[in-house]
C-alpha cells in the first residue's frame, strides 16, 4: 500500500520509523549511485559512532532511544545504599517499612551513524563527495551527535569535499548557514568544494514529490542527478509503514494548514473507495 502523501510522509517520523527508514534509504541510495556513477568513481558507506546518555520516555510503553543506537546498555547502581530522610520512619512520600529510595540507573547508548562517500578510483581513492542523510541526533542542538557531524559540516563546507544534506526530518533544529533555509519542512543541500565554493539548498514537501538533488563529481565530469522520490516510495512499500500508521491520529510537530487539508481530503476520498 503506498502513502498518501506523494512526498516525505511526515507519519514516519512522528510514528518513530524514522529508524528503520534512516538505514533503508541509505541502502537505497548507495544501490542508485553505484548504477549511474561513471567507472571511475566508487561509492563506499562510513560510520560515525559514540556513546551518550540516552533520551528515554517515562512512559512503560512508550520507552525508546533515539535512532541510530546501536547498543544500549545501563550502569546499575551496585553500591551500598545511603540512608536518606525517606528511608527511616515516616516520611512525606510514605514509603513502606524496610523500603530504600534508590536512584534510578544511567541509560548510555552507542549510536551508529552512517553515511556515504563518493570517491575516484585514480589517484588514491580521493574523496570527491560526502552524502548525509540527517538523523535526529544531527539535529539535537548541542547533542554530542550535533557536535561530532556539525564539525564535519564545517570541514566539508570549508572547501574539504563537496556535501550533499538530507534533511527529511520536521522535528529538531536545522544546521547553521549564513542565508536563510528555503520556506519548507524539508531540505536538499549540495555544496561544491573548491574552487566553485557555491551552496544550493531545495525546498522540500510532503505534498508534492521530493526534487531531483545535484550529486557532485570531479571536473570535467558533469554532476548527476539523483530522484530520492522512487527510493522514499519503495521503502514505504517494502517496510509495510501503512500497517503502523494511523493516519487520523494528530502528530508532533503538527502538520501545517495546507498540509492538515491536503491529508483530510485524501483520507475522504479513500474512504469513499473503498
Amino acid at each position: 500500500m503506498p502513502s498518501p502523501f506523494p512526498g516525505m510522509d511526515p507519519y514516519i517520523e512522528a510514528r518513530r520509523l524514522f529508524e528503520d527508514f534512516h538505514l533503508h534509504l541509505i541502502d537505497e541510495i548507495y544501490r542508485a549511485l553505484s548504477d549511474i556513477l561513471p567507472d571511475r568513481y566508487i561509492v563506499r558507506s562510513g560510520e560515525r559512532s559514540y556513546v551518550a546518555l540516552a533520551q528515554v520516555e517515562e512512559e512503560p510503553d512508550k520507552r525508546h532511544f533515539l535512532p541510530d543506537v546501536a547498543v544500549a546498555s545501563t550502569r546499575s547502581s551496585m553500591r551500598k545504599p545511603r540512608k536518606t530522610k525517606g528511608s527511616e520512619g515516616t516520611s512525606a512520600l510514605q514509603t513502606p517499612p524496610g523500603a530504600v529510595l534508590m536512584r534510578p540507573p544511567k541509560v548510555t547508548a552507542e549510536y551508529r551513524e552512517t553515511f556515504l562517500e563518493i570517491r575516484q578510483v585514480d589517484p588514491d581513492h580521493k574523496l570527491v563527495t560526502g552524502i548525509e542523510v540527517l538523523s535526529p541526533s544531527n539535529k539535537d542542538y548541542g547533542s554530542k551527535g550535533w557536535w561530532l557531524y556539525y564539525r564535519k559540516r564545517r570541514a566539508f563546507l570549508g572547501g574539504y569535499a563537496n556535501l550533499v544534506e538530507i534533511d527529511l526530518l520536521r522535528g529538531g533544529r536545522r544546521m547553521p548557514m549564513s542565508s536563510p533555509w528555503p520556506d519548507g519542512p524539508y531540505y536538499l543541500l549540495t555544496s561544491y568544494k573548491k574552487p566553485r565554493r557555491k551552496c544550493f539548498a531545495w525546498p522540500a514537501y510532503s505534498i508534492s514529490p521530493l526534487p531531483l538533488i545535484t550529486i557532485p563529481l570531479n571536473p570535467p565530469d558533469p554532476d548527476i542527478s539523483l530522484e530520492l522520490q522512487p527510493l522514499v516510495d519503495a521503502i514505504y512499500a517494502r517496510s509495510r509503514y501503512a500497517y503502523d500508521i494511523d493516519y487520523r491520529r494528530p502528530i508532533s510537530p503538527p502538520l501545517s494548514d495546507a498540509e492538515q487539508a491536503w491529508l483530510e481530503e485524501r483520507l475522504r476520498e479513500q474512504s469513499t473507495k473503498a
